[in-house]
Formats: structure tokens, sequence, C-alpha cells
């Protein structure tokens, strides 16, 4: 593949989110090289963004298909399945794209080829406070031990399917992603690594990540996120690290202290050295005393949502042994 030239389609599946997908064309028109092909794949929305792709007609090579609703992976399998290039990059909706990314992954491709990558995600300068605050508790030490944040982390690079790119020769042997509505990214990275085949990080390829723009779905995010970590144990039991459990461990940390501290108050001090951490780190990176102080609150929703879904799941999957669609039977699955 590495001796063959490289041809990209660009696959974004999107749910009910028209602005989003404007946003991210808008960026991808913009790109320093222009030839790549763009496929939108709309996963059974009620609010459709036909009528905005057909504004980008002439601007892209862009491919508009609709389909009922299937999950992300079933729609990024549908976007894969009509891609005319020979390698796949996968992006959310909710990305916007540095206008020299495709010259970056083509450049990097060519002297070190790799057959799957990702990149790291980044909150713009024009994002709200809110969302640089849901950034940072999402890539930082304090949180996530920063494997969010664009370090290469544990042991082999699994890359995120809102920031990655595949060669269609890996995609079609290790069949695209699966059936799980969450972690599924993760899942396919992870037989991507099993297969035998290289993937790497690249730093420069990032993405400005707009997440979610509101502290209930940030919440419900982060929550599926933790589900999703005992349901990626039962298929790739490997996959769980220490730092997997963190967060839950965290929690119920805190709920001791505070428990604790209606018979000392002392109990509290690691609790509000967390907070001073917190507070300071995300001021100083996003130079805001505001975001700083937005920080705390969201990193308190990414590792309490993650360690309630994580113990959630854990308690019906391992402790019930019920299968794997329980764990979202009410927030998720349809």
């Amino acid at each position: 593949m590495n001796n063959r030239m490289i041809t990209f389609s660009i696959i974004i599946p999107v749910y009910n989110r028209p602005d989003e997908i404007k946003e991210l064309l808008d960026s991808l028109t913009k790109q320093t090289i222009s030839d790549f092909e763009v496929i939108v794949v709309e996963d059974g929305s009620s609010i459709k963004c036909n009528e905005i792709i057909e504004s980008f007609n002439e601007r892209l090579k862009i491919i508009y298909y609709f389909q009922e609703n299937t999950g992300p992976g079933g729609a990024r399998n549908k976007g894969a399945s009509i891609a005319n290039g020979n390698y796949y990059i996968f992006f959310d909706s909710d990305c916007v794209i540095p206008k020299g990314y495709i010259e970056t992954v083509i450049n990097k491709l060519k002297t070190n080829y790799t057959d799957a990558f990702g990149g790291p995600d980044r909150a713009d300068s024009s994002f709200t406070s809110v969302q640089k605050a849901i950034n940072y508790s999402m890539t930082s030490f304090f949180t996530t031990g920063g494997i969010r944040g664009g370090n290469k982390k544990l042991d082999k690079f699994h890359p995120r399917s809102f920031n990655m790119g595949i060669s269609k020769e890996v995609f079609e042997k290790t069949k695209g992603f699966s059936s799980m509505r969450f972690g599924e990214d993760i899942d396919f990275s992870l037989r991507i690594v099993k297969s035998n085949f290289n993937t790497s990080l690249i730093k420069e390829a990032f993405v400005y990540h707009k997440r979610r723009t509101n502290l209930h779905q940030f919440f419900k995010q982060v929550f599926n996120s933790g589900i999703a970590r005992i349901n990626l144990y039962k298929r790739h039991p490997e996959s769980l690290k220490l730092v997997h459990l963190l967060p839950f461990i965290f929690t119920l940390g805190c709920f001791l202290l505070i428990i604790l501290s209606f018979f000392n108050y002392i109990f509290l001090i690691p609790l509000l050295l967390f907070i001073f951490i917190v507070f300071i780190d995300s001021s100083l990176n996003n130079n805001s005393i505001k975001v700083g102080t937005i920080s705390i609150i969201t990193s308190f929703i990414q590792l309490f949502g993650y360690g309630l879904g994580f113990f959630k799941s854990f308690w019906i999957r391992i402790v019930l042994k019920r299968e794997e669609f329980h764990a979202y039977k009410h927030n998720f699955y349809k």
C-alpha cells in the first residue's frame, strides 16, 4: 500500500446535528490539499442535513446517504462500503478540521506509512468556556491520566473514531466496526492491533473537538463510556488497565471522604487539594480563570459519570452476568 498512491475517503456519521455538520464541512473546504471525497451517512436522523450537504456540492466531492438508525459503527461501515478511496478517515460530526490536516497526514504516511492512525483533539479559541472546560476534563492528566490528550499511553496506540485513519485493506480484513453502541471504536482498534497491523499517533494531525455543549449531555456521554469499558473487558479481557479503574476508585473515595468529614473536616483536604490543582492547571492551560472554575465542575462530572457507569456495567455484566445490551437498555439502545 505504501508504494501506491493514497486516496482518501472522509467518512462522517451524523445524527440530528445539521449545524455541526455544516461547520465540519466548511472546514474541509479550506484544506490546503483538496484531493479527497467526503461521505456523510445520516443515521436515521429526524432532523436531516441533506439540504446543508447539497449546499457543498460545488465545493466538495461529497456523497450523502440516509439510512435507518444502526448506531455510529453501522453508519461508518456503510460509509466505508460506498467509499472510492483506499484509505478511510473517520471524523465525528462535532469536529472542526484545521486547514493543514490532510497535508499533514499525507506527508506522514509517505515518510512513515502506518496501517491505521489516530490524532489528538484540542479546544479552539472560539469555543465556549464550557466546551473548553469539557475538553480539559477529557484530556487532562489529573482526570484521565492524559490518555485521551495525545499521549501514546499504555502499550499499543488505539485510535479513536473522532479522528481516525485506516487503510481499506485493514478495514476489510477486520470487518469494520462492531454492533457496539458505545466503545465501538476502541473495540475496532483492539481488533486491528490483534490482527498484527501497525498503528500510530500523528500528534500534528489534531482536530478541534466541540464535544457536548451541555453538562447533562456530557454526563451521559462519560457515563456511557464507563459502561462501555466493562463491555470492552468482556470482549477483550486484556484491555482493562489500572487507569480505567481510577474514576470508580475516585468516586468511591469522594463519597467516603464526604461521609468521614461529618466527623472531622480534615477528611475534606484531599478533595480541596484536587479542586485547587484542577483550577490552577486548567486556568493556566486555558489562560482563563472562568474556564478553570468551570473545569472543577466538568472534572467531577467526568470522573463521577465514568465511575458510576463503570460500576453499573460491572454489576450488570460481571455480577448479574447479563448480556451486553442490558447495560445500555434505558439510555442508549433503541
